[in-house]
């Protein structure tokens, strides 16, 4: 019965706390790898301003985050709805508003416990690191989760 899992996902939602690493990241991942398949939008609980790492660590490898403008997932609900098939939560807290958003949208919520890397201490490469490790982590995820809701085999791209 691992129907839910197999269906094919049109639209994905990343939510974390203050949509400015995380979910940012996550967005900017899908959105490379499955932009033209599947609909990505991510936002936050609480609202923030954006986060220069996030931005950084992303054009290392090729995306271009920087005009991205943290929401709340208020707003986003405001300016187009909240019509997703799958909310991916990152976070606690976002854990929590996902839930209680499926009392009114019918939409699968899977929780993707991720470090905040902002917390990281140390040298500017030390926390540099962090961020790179966030991202790496989600790219493999995501990569790997939208591969299957997207009607192909995990190792379709992989070592290709």
């Amino acid at each position: 019965m691992d129907e839910p899992r197999s269906k094919r996902i049109h639209s994905v939602l990343f939510v974390c706390a203050m949509n400015a690493v995380r979910s940012v990241m996550a967005e900017a991942i899908a959105r490379h790898y499955f932009g033209q398949s599947i609909y990505v939008q991510s936002a936050g609980v609480r609202k923030s301003d954006a986060d220069g790492f996030t931005a950084s660590i992303l054009s290392e490898i090729g995306i271009d985050a920087s005009k991205h403008k943290p929401r709340t997932l208020q707003e986003l609900e405001e300016w187009e709805g909240l019509n997703f098939d799958l909310i991916i939560s990152l976070s606690p807290e976002a854990h929590h508003a996902a839930l209680e958003l499926t009392r009114t949208i019918a939409a699968e919520v899977e929780y993707w416990p991720t470090p905040d890397p902002t917390i990281t201490q140390g040298s500017r490469e030390q926390v540099l690191d962090a961020y790179r490790n966030i991202r790496d982590g989600l790219m493999y995820r995501i990569r790997l989760r939208l591969k299957q809701g997207s009607t192909k085999s995990p190792d379709d791209r992989e070592g290709a």
